[in-house]
């Protein structure tokens, strides 16, 4: 008598078991992608902060320490210059902007602070 192969039948209680370990594991995966574009936007407003220094450390030592400010918030991104505070500090020959611009959080509760990067250059005479 030949033998008959079955079909391994899954049994009734299975059903939906995989769909649920994914539900499981969905709040891990969501928490490492916002961890992910928090990072991002970390490094982001880093570079900012730095083009935004170089920016106002520019204008300042062009204007005689006048116009830092203004130059810092207009080289930085539109949705970042509300948070972009520059300061210039004059020191005989050359001129030291720093430039701080507060990071953006896509998690209620998580402050990250700001970033601050300076720049100096030389007084234009």
């Amino acid at each position: 008598m030949p033998h008959r192969r079955h079909r391994h039948l899954p049994k009734r209680g299975d059903h939906g078991q995989a769909a649920l370990e994914y539900l499981g594991f969905l709040p891990i995966l969501l928490i490492v992608a916002m961890a992910a574009v928090q990072l991002g936007l970390i490094a982001y407003t880093a570079q900012q902060a730095g083009t935004a220094a170089r920016a106002g450390a520019r204008s300042a030592s062009l204007n005689e320490g006048a116009g830092a400010q203004e130059a810092c918030t207009a080289a930085v991104s539109a949705w970042l210059a509300d948070g972009t505070d520059c300061g210039p500090a004059q020191g005989g020959d050359e001129v030291t902007v720093t430039a701080t611009v507060e990071i953006p959080s896509i998690v209620p509760g998580w402050d990250f602070g700001p970033a601050s990067k300076s720049a100096t250059m030389p007084m234009d005479h």
